[in-house]
């Protein structure tokens, strides 16, 4: 039996992160999580866990997988339900996964095709997993999207692993100002939900 530990960076800003903690919270894929927040410009310290120095990273006894698509796909070969069981909805599901660019119509087509309530289906999967990040995105940014993708981004949001996800984020004490200044050049900060260090 694997025992898998996930390393993780600061929720706030680590939405890589999120996708494989999300998918084996939802499915119940046993793991401890290391979380090692980022340091002022620099990420040497992930380099410790991880070939790339970057995060997520999984370790599986010796075996280390870097990279979510790359995390997703190793648990896939354990673990029924992280993709699709029909090969239709699997197969557009690992298509969905990479293309970011026509989410709205993306989204619609999966829910309509596949039925719902999630992207290739009935079930929480990979490709939703994967879209995690992005229903943070719109709910903090207020993109506009078909009633159908805010219903969807809303469902995502409601999960379980994606609430404790955001309690945890408003927790953490940790700031660190590249990232902060990145999110202030994208957007007009409100408000600031987060603990104060």
């Amino acid at each position: 039996m694997s025992h898998y530990t996930l390393y993780i960076a600061n929720r706030n800003y680590s939405s890589w992160s999120l996708r494989p903690w999300l998918l084996m919270t939802e499915l119940r894929i046993p793991f401890t999580e290391t979380l090692v927040p980022f340091e002022e410009s620099n990420h040497a310290n992930f380099s410790r866990f991880s070939p790339n120095a970057r995060v997520p990273c999984l370790h599986d006894g010796d075996t280390v997988i870097w990279d979510s698509l790359a995390i997703i796909e190793y648990l896939a070969e354990s673990h029924a339900g992280v993709w699709p069981q029909q090969r239709v909805a699997r197969a557009w599901a690992r298509s969905a996964s990479a293309d970011l660019d026509r989410l709205d119509a993306l989204w619609q087509d999966g829910l309509t095709r596949f039925g719902g309530p999630f992207l290739a289906g009935s079930d929480f999967s990979a490709v939703d997993a994967f879209y995690a990040p992005v229903a943070f995105r719109i709910q903090s940014y207020g993109l506009p999207l078909s009633d159908v993708s805010q219903a969807y981004a809303q469902r995502l949001l409601a999960l379980a692993g994606m609430r404790d996800w955001y309690d945890k984020a408003l927790q953490e004490p940790w700031r660190e100002t590249g990232h902060e200044l990145e999110i202030l050049s994208q957007a007009a900060l409100l408000a600031d939900l987060r603990n104060q260090p």
